[in-house]
């Protein structure tokens, strides 16, 4: 995969180019360009994420043997069907966020939500999807907004996906739909926070990407705020972060399970999800 040059500069400032061709080299899998094909040729509405979103907004890029897939979840079994269709195995890998499609040494992920049921795929993903070609095939790529907000919240031990939360803002920042971008943490935003301010401490030179009013309001959000959660009770949502890493608070401190208070997952998703940690070690 080819990715498009850095940014340009202007005034200081990083503007981001109209990308409107990604291209695929030798090492692509040619289980790509098939599943692009054959998900518009069944009429299934998607968005391309992972590293080929990454390589539009960031200029970084990042050669995978996956690739990342973002449907609305009424259209993941017949994104499913249209994959079978072309020699995949299918399976749905966890009913409340991800199925997977497999073909030689290729992997799909067909992704509806995040692991933590945060992110959910909306219609908002689409209406501000940018358009792009991969492989020569038209697709749009997930919006830079949703692609922050996802990945802001994946802290695992073995994954931490804030440094392509900080190469996006680094890239597109002031493009970005921030107002958008902040309405999707929601009550959350403190996530959002601490994201800029480990921004602003990676790439001092570049804090101008970050508009001024954004760094205001929430730190006065933290200021004016900090024992608003208390209405919580003794909850952890560190959970919303990482899947294992709290699991001693619930086990053995008695805090409640923040994805519960949340109302993102149900106990049953929150057990297949952490069951499934031992099967994957």
């Amino acid at each position: 995969m080819n990715a498009p040059s850095q940014p340009d500069r202007v005034n200081g400032r990083s503007t981001p180019r109209n990308y409107s061709s990604i291209v695929c080299d030798a090492d692509t899998p040619a289980l790509f360009t098939d599943t692009l094909r054959a998900l518009r040729g069944a009429g299934v509405e998607f968005l391309v994420g992972g590293a080929f979103a990454l390589s539009r907004y960031t200029g970084i890029e990042r050669f995978t043997k996956d690739l990342d897939v973002f449907v609305r979840e009424a259209d993941c079994a017949r994104a499913l069907e249209s994959l079978a269709g072309i020699g995949c195995q299918t399976e749905w890998t966890f009913r409340h966020w991800l199925a997977k499609a497999r073909r030689d040494d290729a992997l799909i992920d067909v992704i509806y939500s995040s692991g933590n049921g945060i992110a959910r795929v909306d219609d908002v993903w689409f209406r501000q999807a940018p358009e792009a070609e991969i492989c020569g095939v038209p697709c749009r790529l997930s919006p830079a907004e949703e692609l922050i907000w996802s990945k802001s919240f994946v802290q695992e031990r073995e994954r931490f996906d804030g440094a392509d939360v900080l190469h996006v803002i680094r890239g597109v920042g002031p493009s970005l739909d921030w107002p958008r971008l902040i309405a999707r943490f929601g009550e959350h935003w403190r996530v959002l926070l601490s994201h800029l301010v480990m921004y602003a401490f990676v790439y001092p030179s570049e804090r101008h990407q970050i508009p001024a009013w954004v760094v205001d309001e929430l730190t006065q959000r933290l200021a004016s705020g900090w024992d608003d959660d208390l209405r919580n009770g003794k909850t952890c949502f560190g959970t919303l972060l990482s899947r294992e890493q709290y699991l001693p608070d619930l086990q053995r401190f008695g805090y409640v399970d923040g994805r519960l208070v949340a109302g993102c997952m149900t106990p049953g998703e929150i057990a297949e999800w952490t069951g499934a940690i031992e099967r994957e070690e």
